[in-house]
């Protein structure tokens, strides 16, 4: 059984090292409590037992301290610069269809709550997807 842990804890180890998003460190520490109390106990069931809560405990215990000093900011694109300028509408954008608008030279796929007219002038409030949100300029 003490194998069986082993194991268990290098492959939660190696996911881990794979993805680097603390997915499976907490069933790694689980495995190898469980790993050392094989060397006392045992029954399978009891073994799981131990595994299933020390992950738990460990899990309820670290991820509120990880996830404060994790980094969890927006990450700007390219496509950010976009927002708050102009552009004109290119093809007719209403309510219920999306249309296109070309703004700093490049041309998107926008769509508005309001209808607006090929030709109007625009402003980018925000990037959906791969699509602008944009209003009427105002003058």
């Amino acid at each position: 059984m003490t194998l069986f842990w082993g194991l268990l804890f290098l492959i939660f180890i190696g996911i881990e090292l794979l993805t680097i998003n603390l997915v499976t460190i907490w069933f790694a520490f689980g495995s190898i409590v469980a790993l050392f109390a094989s060397l006392f106990i045992d029954s399978m069931f009891i073994l799981t037992i131990i595994f299933i809560l020390s992950s738990l405990v460990s899990l309820f215990l670290t991820r509120p301290f990880l996830m404060k000093i994790k980094k969890k900011g927006f990450e700007p694109t390219n496509s950010d610069r976009y927002v708050g300028k102009s552009g004109q509408v290119i093809k007719k954008i209403t309510s219920h269809e999306n249309g296109e608008v070309k703004v700093l030279g490049s041309i998107w796929t926008a769509k508005s709550d309001e209808e607006l007219e090929v030709g109007e002038k625009v402003v980018v409030i925000k990037i959906d997807g791969v699509k602008l949100i944009v209003k009427k300029e105002e003058k």
